[in-house]
């Protein structure tokens, strides 16, 4: 896992799709920094931890959708 420091109006999926390839890895992004699950958009300085998007589950479907199966 990388760190990544926000600037000025970042927002979850910007950091998702810059950091980790694409904004499919949102939720996995926010599961590792609960912590900050209060910010939409982020002030600067605000220290994330980058999940291993290669861990990523290979599904198309959003987790909404796959508890429907």
């Amino acid at each position: 896992m990388k760190t990544y420091t926000t600037i000025q109006g970042d927002m979850w999926d910007s950091i998702a799709y810059r950091e980790m390839g694409g904004v499919e890895y949102t939720s996995r992004l926010m599961q590792a920094n609960r912590q900050h699950l209060d910010f939409y958009l982020f002030p600067a300085g605000i220290q994330l931890t980058i999940p291993n998007a290669a861990a990523e589950e290979n599904s198309s479907l959003p987790p909404w959708k796959e508890a429907m199966g």
